[in-house]
């Protein structure tokens, strides 16, 4: 089967149920659905780009019913412009503390909705977590979207942002000397091969990665595409939708940008940290990056949390597997910056 096959094709295997979510994975679930949003795969990339989201559904739940969290988490946010590789990107700093002097380690954040979708308010959950439990400065930044800007426009300007990141850090409240990058989803796939892109073009290299249910394969029918072909809030269906508006050729399948697990070159990148989900076509892979991440030689900790779903991670509030998850990132990149608090 060729790689387009896998990518769109229908095949005949049977598809098992998915596992089921967890308690308060299941609330944010049922919130959603109740917010009247249409499936992805029906809509244009404008259309669906104003529909309900998971980060709604959360917001929605703590209003109603968790009223005594600060949804702030005590960080401080400002919204900046930066240099992306053809112009300008819009970008979100979180600070933990707004007037200190001493500068905090960096993390270079990329949001996901599979390079078409969602922007830097429907992935706050995730940087503002990590901002708060690594005690780091976050860049969270935007980019190109697909169909307008086809592959290879966000990697492009993920690279961009990363270098604005190393001239700038100090200006932002950033340790030029403690830098890291971050992903969800397609934000992962960006991540990553920013760390891929500072190894080969020879700039400081990251000092950790942390990927979190990352894009970074082209077989939609791996073990856990099979499982959760038709999961919410992602399924088979919204990835091949996602990859028909992203991908100009299908000889651009055969990048080592996008299949990362099947042709990229992993050696000599950073300590890795890979989060992945149970209920998640994009498990499989994950699990995979970082086996394949070991067998480079790469420091790197890898943990699936059953009962959760995509898109978990930045539901720290309400989700006690996502606060979890945004502990266990923050504790690897403490640990990456050398600002680990080490038992006596």
């Amino acid at each position: 089967m060729s790689i387009l096959d896998k990518i769109l094709g229908n095949d005949d295997q049977p598809r098992n149920a998915p596992a089921k979510p967890d308690m308060m994975m299941g609330k944010v679930l049922d919130t959603l659905a109740g917010l009247g949003g249409k499936p992805i795969e029906t809509l244009s990339p404008q259309e669906a780009r104003l529909q309900p989201t998971p980060t709604d559904a959360v917001k929605k739940i703590l209003r109603e019913t968790i009223k005594d969290e600060d949804p702030t988490l005590g960080i401080h946010t400002r919204d900046i412009t930066i240099d992306g590789a053809a112009g300008p990107l819009q970008a979100r700093i979180y600070s933990p503390d707004r007037d200190g002097d001493d500068l905090k380690p960096l993390v270079v954040y990329f949001h996901g909705g599979g390079f078409v979708i969602a922007d830097l308010d429907v992935y706050d959950g995730g940087p503002r977590g990590i901002s708060r439990f690594a005690d780091v400065v976050v860049l969270s930044v935007h980019y190109r979207q697909a169909p307008e800007n086809k592959f290879p426009a966000a990697h492009d300007d993920a690279v961009a942002a990363y270098k604005w990141a190393l001239a700038n850090a100090q200006g932002i409240g950033g340790d030029p000397r403690k830098i890291a990058v971050m992903g969800e989803s397609a934000g992962g796939n960006l991540a990553i091969n920013v760390s891929i892109a500072a190894r080969d073009q020879g700039l400081q290299a990251p000092a950790h990665q942390v990927l979190v249910y990352p894009l970074v394969g082209t077989d939609l029918n791996t073990e856990s595409y099979i499982e959760n072909a038709t999961a919410k809030p992602l399924n088979k269906p919204m990835i091949e939708w996602f990859v028909k508006h992203t991908f100009a050729s299908p000889d651009d399948l055969k990048d080592p940008r996008v299949d990362v697990v099947g042709l990229a070159d992993l050696r000599g990148l950073p300590s890795s940290t890979v989060i992945t989900a149970e209920i998640d076509p994009l498990r499989t892979e994950g699990e995979a990056l970082a086996g394949k991440l070991e067998a480079a030689g790469i420091e790197t900790r890898a943990k699936t949390f059953n009962g959760s779903t995509h898109e978990f991670f930045g539901m720290g509030l309400v989700v006690p597997d996502a606060a979890a998850a945004q502990t266990f990132a923050a504790h690897e990149l403490k640990r990456a910056f050398g600002t680990a608090i080490l038992p006596i």
